[in-house]
Parts: structure tokens; sequence; C-alpha cells
């Protein structure tokens, strides 16, 4: 899955191998500088660089490249944070078919993806969507957790609430 994980842009002239190895360091370095920044909580970096990176990034990177979704990843928390859920639920919806991808079938980090993706639907009156994605949440954590945890009881009545 590595090649997948790494995939590049399909272009008529395909970047050079050091173009793509300069943009993994840069990558890697911004995902650090990121952390930090996060954990200072400087908050014009935090909600700069994400959107900074992708437009450089994305001329190399395709959106299911590792670090592209590290990027979209950070985008979302960033729009959670500043309350746009629109802004959240798009890059929600641009992740979550690479991550189904890269995951293992029930994997928590999908899981947990859906759950988003469905309280964001549901939160912009999306019922229908909410639905489909809350449920696929359950179905994964059913089988990582099972059927009686706590979380699936607490999303299940989010459910019925709404």
């Amino acid at each position: 899955q590595d090649k997948e994980k790494l995939e590049i842009c399909r272009l008529n002239d395909p970047p050079s191998s050091e173009t793509i190895k300069d943009m993994v360091r840069y990558a890697r370095n911004v995902i650090e500088e990121f952390r930090r920044a996060k954990h200072y909580k400087y908050i014009l970096c935090l909600t700069l660089t994400p959107l900074a990176c992708m437009d450089k990034m994305g001329a190399v990177f395709e959106d299911s490249n590792v670090y592209m979704l590290h990027m979209m990843y950070q985008a979302m928390g960033v729009c959670l944070y500043v309350q746009d859920w629109e802004g959240a639920l798009r890059y929600g919806q641009k992740i979550i078919r690479p991550y189904s991808k890269h995951y293992p079938s029930y994997s928590l980090n999908v899981a947990s993806m859906w759950l988003k993706l469905g309280r964001l639907y549901m939160a912009l009156k999306n019922r229908t969507a909410g639905v489909k994605a809350l449920k696929r949440a359950i179905a994964i954590m059913e089988v990582a957790h099972g059927k009686d945890h706590p979380y699936i009881s607490e999303i299940k009545k989010e459910l019925e609430d709404h």
C-alpha cells in the first residue's frame, strides 16, 4: 500500500524524484512545525499553515497521499475550531475515501471520520447523510469495541434524538 499512500499527481510531465524527495521533506517539516504550533496554540499559524501547505503539496501529491491527508485532517480540525462546519465537511468528505482504502476495514480511524462526518451532516441539517454516516461509524465500532460499548450506545442515542 505504500505506493498508494505516497501517490503523486499524474501529470504530462511527472515531477522528478528529487522534486518528490524535496516535497516529502517539506511535508515532514511542516507537519512538525504544525505540531509545535498546536502545542503553543499559535492560532494564526494553525489557521493558515494547512491551507498554504496543501496548495504547495497539491502540485506534487494526490489527495490520497498520506502527507496531503494529514494536512487535510489538520485543516478540518482548524475549520472545526473556527466553527466553519461546511469547510470541515468538505475536508472530511475528501478524507474518508482514502482513509477507507489505507486503513483496515474495522479501523477506529475510519470510524472516527464517519462519526465526525455524521455529526457535521446532522449539524448542517442533512439528516439522511448524517444517519448513513453515523450508522457506518457504528458498524465499525461494533466490531472494534463490541456491540455493548458505551460509545455505541451514545451514538445510537444521538440518532434517536435527531
